[in-house]
């Protein structure tokens, strides 16, 4: 069996357009958002590689700031969620809704789908709205 090598050509190639891009957004981050480069470099990397990323802090460290500011320079849906202890998971999911006029059924997008979403206290939620919003993740 051939061994193979991972320092390609277009291995070094997509490298380096990752670099420049992340060079990009940090600079573009950086007129709105002062400090937090650690959460910030663990966002990309979970961005980038296509991750979920659980970011923990008091109020007023900008969490939701950034991951806003992140959805704008990169031109994506960003949607967030308030889990209460109403919350239900066709609130997170989206519903069939029926349509007096015409008699039909649609479906009504819930926010997960988006490009980035921030679910905010997801403790408070009940379990089931929780197991809804993990199931989602997976999918």
């Amino acid at each position: 069996m051939p061994e193979e090598n991972i320092n390609t050509e277009q291995d070094i190639e997509i490298i380096e357009k990752l670099a420049e891009a992340r060079k990009q957004i940090l600079e573009q981050l950086s007129n709105v958002i002062v400090g937090q480069s650690g959460v910030i470099d663990q966002l990309l990397i979970a961005l980038l590689s296509n991750g979920h990323c659980l970011i923990v802090g008091v109020p007023g460290l900008a969490k939701t700031l950034i991951i806003s500011t992140l959805a704008d320079i990169l031109d994506l849906s960003f949607k967030r969620i308030q889990f209460t202890p109403d919350l239900m998971p066709s609130d997170i999911t989206g519903v069939q809704a029926y349509r007096p006029g015409t008699g039909d059924f649609y479906f009504k997008q819930g926010p997960i789908f988006t490009n980035l979403l921030l679910a905010d206290e997801i403790n408070r939620a009940p379990p089931k709205t929780q197991a809804a919003m993990l199931e989602v993740m997976q999918e």
